[in-house]
């Protein structure tokens, strides 16, 4: 069910707690998304958002989207710790909505220049529009994890990178993003980025199973990250995006 953000004019899908399952744009607004330049360390991370949207005239309420990137991959209770103190810092905010996170997030380690510490490569926020357009989205990260859980049980076929494995990883994190772009009342043929998370070969999977569910969304390719998910054996990521990108300088 899209849960309203009045205050942001945009709708999101409810995911867990330190993340949304994914946001649309009201009528009459769009969500910009802007990468940073360099890298900054995550809790600095958020002044350069306050900056930025100081300079753009928008309120913090607009922001909607947060891209991080690790140094590794967390155990699952250093991710759970992590996610305690990025979320006190959206409370501080007051960005919640009756107690639900409403910010779509990916938070993803580099194989290679992979940073010291947890930093912000990018953020995403909601702003007027002076004529129609077709809404934009985001679709937050998923890995190949039951229902979102954050448990190791809940990993699909947990340790095991075979190709048989990837392809049946790769198809439920698929499934999770068909469920999102669903439940945010968007299609895949809007979608003009697909970002896929893995440090492991990607062919059969692309071939077998995105491309065939891609549609029209093929067009635009797809971007492969070399990258690890967030989390120790979690394998492959991968999240959406219908959306204009600026860049910025966040030094």
């Amino acid at each position: 069910m899209l849960i309203a953000n009045r205050k942001g004019n945009y709708h999101f899908l409810r995911g867990i707690e330190p993340y949304s399952a994914g946001v649309i744009s009201d009528p009459g607004f769009e969500i910009v998304h802007v990468t940073l330049q360099e890298w900054v360390q995550w809790r600095q991370g958020f002044e350069v958002i306050d900056a930025h949207l100081n300079q753009v005239d928008v309120k913090r309420n607009a922001l909607c989207g947060i891209e991080l990137r690790s140094p590794t991959p967390f155990t699952m209770q250093g991710f759970i710790d992590f996610n305690r103190d990025y979320c006190e810092i959206l409370k501080q905010w007051d960005l919640y909505i009756d107690a639900v996170n409403p910010i779509a997030r990916t938070n993803v380690a580099p194989q290679h220049a992979s940073p010291e510490t947890p930093v912000l490569h990018g953020f995403s926020y909601v702003i007027p529009i002076d004529k129609p357009m077709p809404p934009t989205v985001i679709i937050a990260g998923a890995g190949e994890v039951r229902d979102g859980a954050l448990n190791t049980e809940a990993i699909i076929r947990s340790g095991e990178t075979n190709s048989d494995a990837l392809q049946e990883k790769a198809m439920l994190v698929m499934k999770v993003m068909e469920e999102r772009i669903d439940g945010l009342g968007a299609s895949w043929n809007l979608l003009k980025i697909v970002n896929i998370y893995t440090v492991h070969p990607i062919d059969e999977i692309v071939e077998s199973v995105i491309l065939p569910r891609l549609g029209p969304a093929r067009r635009y390719g797809i971007h492969w990250h070399h990258t690890h998910p967030p989390v120790v054996d979690i394998e492959f990521e991968m999240d959406n995006l219908i959306l204009n990108i600026r860049w910025i300088n966040g030094t």
